[in-house]
């Protein structure tokens, strides 16, 4: 859902006033950047999981390479997939904390109707052998910790 960020207008025409200063400053953020989804529709959401970092980012910090490409109709649901790769190499303390849908952007998402409101509503679906392992692990975390 963060890259819908990208959407956003950092100044709107004829105002000074810096929307994405305020964005990145807030301790709202995550709510902030759940209320942005609300405002458009997608077909399918493409999520490279080629690479990812578990600590650190966007530029340097501890990488993992889960070597996967996941794609939904669902920013919601792609959003908490994309957690439970985390949580499955062991993340940073506020990722790996909770249940997966009280994380505060996916929670608000959901009550939006963004997308999926629970983990139990979330099919994968592994379209090779290779994938197969991490697809019952990503399982196992949603289900175990949606």
């Amino acid at each position: 859902m963060k890259n819908s960020i990208g959407l956003v207008a950092r100044r709107a025409p004829g105002v000074s006033y810096d929307y994405m200063a305020e964005l990145h400053t807030s301790p709202n953020q995550r709510l902030m950047i759940a209320e942005v989804n609300r405002f458009y529709n997608t077909d399918i959401v493409v999520m490279d999981a080629m690479k990812a970092f578990v600590r650190g980012g966007p530029e340097r910090g501890e990488a993992v390479e889960p070597n996967l490409l996941l794609a939904s109709r669902d920013r919601v649901a792609i959003d908490a997939v994309g957690v439970a790769i985390l949580r499955s190499y062991g993340a940073t303390k506020e990722v790996m904390k909770g249940n997966i849908f009280n994380l505060e952007q996916i929670r608000r998402a959901a009550e939006f109707g963004v997308g999926v409101k629970s983990a139990s509503a979330i099919r994968l679906v592994p379209l090779n052998a290779e994938s197969i392992d991490i697809t019952n692990r990503v399982e196992d975390i949603l289900q175990s910790q949606g």
